[in-house]
């Protein structure tokens, strides 16, 4: 039997973060987590911030950070457009907590000239990181 494994692209705009022969992808969705596998129909996604898991076709498991995106699943091709993508082993540990903690002191204060979206994003995107790399 054939192995049943796609391709898949991980893209972000300083790089590519991973590129080859998948058996599934794992992405968070906005409206949840989904997962693709061999003969996908057709989809076009936004993702959010979360945990992308990929199993490549030897069937080793990758974990990646990302801060959001949108992915795009046609013919055995995944192509996922990311805002940013850390693999496990990239995340800076240090420095995600250096921005947990300026994060959450610019919520806390609530200054009015502060943008408290931006600060609850960056907030959101280092818990992410930090959860990612403490589960190696």
């Amino acid at each position: 039997m054939a192995e049943k494994n796609f391709q898949l692209d991980i893209v972000t705009p300083a790089r590519t973060v991973f590129s080859g022969e998948v058996k599934s992808f794992t992405a968070p969705g906005v409206i949840g987590n989904f997962q693709v596998l061999f003969n996908h129909a057709p989809l076009l996604s936004a993702i959010g911030i979360g945990v992308i898991k990929v199993v490549d076709a030897s069937g080793v498991q990758t974990r990646f950070a990302t801060g959001g995106g949108f992915v795009e699943v046609k013919g055995n091709k995944v192509i996922l457009l990311a805002e940013s993508a850390e693999s496990e082993e990239e995340i800076n540990v240090e420095r995600a907590k250096r921005s947990k903690d300026r994060a959450s002191e610019r919520i806390a204060k609530r200054q009015s000239d502060m943008d408290m979206e931006r600060a609850r994003i960056a907030l959101l995107r280092s818990i992410n990181r930090l959860k990612i790399a403490s589960k190696k």
